[in-house]
């Protein structure tokens, strides 16, 4: 069977499984709706660490172990593992998950991350190169703050556009056909979509929404033609950071090429905090935002058959502090994975139909 489909897409001819996945959050996600949710909540955003960057490791650390506990596997039974966060050179990842001793592919894709992750791990598997992967990513609030923005202690006053940096970090554990049937898999992964850099002038390093928004319809349209569907063909087409700016923009986007994303679309962002309550702006962003969130609410609905098939969107806006002090644009990027309840995926004989 032909797995390529469209310009920009795989479906897989045997989806693999999402066995297990875990999250860990601070203590303003843990106050926020989800908070009873999350597999653990720090009781303070330093997770007993030294800094704020070793704290995010620590996030990382623990969501892995975590996972792979629930997974009732252990770290020799993963053969590679898909990381990443939004340090300079992916520090909290490597500090984080030296001691696992697995064979690693370090990956940056901003707040995207997370798709990026399961993406290639779900194709890794796919493809025959591992039975087991794992994909893992994270951010934090302060760390984020520091490189990207202003020290915590400046105290700046931040616009209604901003977003609030999540501090979470989660795993999830995938496995091949044979090993995910064997295990009792509830979930697979049918299908990608590989998002492109999507470059619309925005300099506003304080609007990701805006910046990201343009990426995530570009991925979603893209999807819509591969896989030859509609909004319609999804219960849920859920992006990961754009909060309530970029959701508006994106709805707009669908608007002007004739679809309607209102019934359908829900956004990560918007999901982990109550903003009005927490005071955390148009919502929530951060590798560790799409990623906490699809852990502890999105993939239990899955398991339990209450959603059939989502489209799960996280989305990056590509800057450094380098980048932006030269004055250039804040490109965003999108990365789109299919999930499926295991027993929809069978009786539709496979992910690829509508």
């Amino acid at each position: 069977m032909e797995q390529k489909v469209g310009i920009g897409s795989l479906c897989f001819s045997e989806a693999p499984f999402l066995l297990e996945s875990a999250s860990v959050v601070g203590t303003k996600e843990g106050q926020g709706p989800l908070g009873d949710l999350f597999d653990v909540v720090g009781g303070d955003d330093k997770f007993g660490q030294e800094s704020w960057e070793k704290a995010e490791s620590s996030l990382q650390k623990e969501a892995l172990t975590l996972a792979i506990g629930k997974a009732k596997i252990v770290p020799e039974d993963v053969r590679y593992l898909f990381a990443g966060d939004l340090l300079g050179q992916s520090m909290a990842t490597y500090f984080g998950l030296k001691n696992f001793q697995i064979p690693m592919f370090g990956l940056y894709g901003a707040c995207s991350t997370c798709g990026e992750s399961i993406a290639l791990a779900a194709m890794n598997v796919a493809a025959g190169y591992a039975d087991i992967v794992a994909a893992v990513t994270s951010s934090h609030f302060a760390s984020a703050e520091k490189q990207f923005r202003f020290p915590l202690e400046y105290a700046n006053q931040r616009p209604l556009s901003a977003t609030w940096t999540v501090t979470g970090g989660a795993a999830f554990i995938l496995a091949g056909e044979k090993k995910g049937k064997k295990r009792g898999g509830k979930v697979r992964i049918s299908g990608v979509t590989t998002g492109k850099v999507v470059d619309f002038g925005i300099k506003d390093s304080m609007n990701m929404g805006a910046a990201m928004a343009p990426a995530a319809w570009d991925l979603i349209f893209r999807n819509f033609q591969d896989f030859h569907r509609s909004p319609q063909d999804y219960d849920l087409i859920i992006t990961g950071d754009l909060g309530e700016v970029g959701s508006d923009i994106l709805k707009d986007l669908a608007k002007e090429k004739g679809f309607n994303l209102n019934n359908v679309h829900e956004d990560c962002g918007v999901k982990i905090f109550d903003g009005k309550k927490q005071g955390t702006g148009a919502g929530g962003s951060g590798c560790g935002c799409s990623a906490t969130t699809l852990s502890a609410y999105y993939l239990p609905k899955l398991k339990s058959g209450e959603l059939h098939r989502i489209l799960f969107v996280p989305t990056g806006a590509l800057l450094s502090p380098v980048s932006f002090n030269e004055g250039e644009n804040v490109p965003g990027i999108a990365h789109g994975v299919i999930f499926e309840n295991s027993e929809y995926y069978e009786k539709n004989q496979g992910g690829c139909k509508s």
